[in-house]
Parts: structure tokens; C-alpha cells; sequence
């Protein structure tokens, strides 16, 4: 028998995708905590990277209860 430890962890792969697919954009992002907006710079399986002001914020994919893209007004 092996003494190894094993790891699971669980992620949301709809959210995951979701957030994919605005990479790059402005979004904003309801935590556990409060509320982020920002652009959403990097989508890993268990966080996210969402530069506010010049400062990433690092957000674990547990915390987020909803995100949305943020439509910049033109002109």
C-alpha cells in the first residue's frame, strides 16, 4: 500500500469555458466578498486574474457567484 496523498479538486468546466471566452474584455465579477471590475487578464482552472487599476486580483473560482462582460458605451 502507497503512502501517497491524493488531491481532488472539483471545478465548474461552464464557468471555466464562460470565462474563456472573455479573456481579454472588461467584465464584473460578484465574489463571496464583494464585487471586482476589471479585465479579466487570466482563466485558470482554479482562479482567475482580473486587473483592476494597474493591480491583478487573484480570485478563486469557489468564491465567484456570478460574472458578466461590461458593455462599453461607444463615442
Amino acid at each position: 500500500m502507497s503512502n501517497q496523498s491524493i488531491f481532488y479538486s472539483l471545478y465548474d468546466h461552464y464557468l471555466y469555458q464562460s470565462l474563456n471566452s472573455m479573456t481579454g474584455r472588461k467584465i464584473t465579477v460578484q465574489t463571496t466578498q464583494g464585487t471586482i471590475r476589471g479585465k479579466l487578464q487570466t482563466v485558470m482552472p482554479d482562479h482567475i486574474v482580473v486587473e483592476m487599476n494597474s493591480t491583478p486580483f487573484f480570485v478563486r473560482m469557489q468564491q465567484v457567484v456570478w460574472v458578466f462582460p461590461v458593455h462599453e458605451a461607444n463615442g
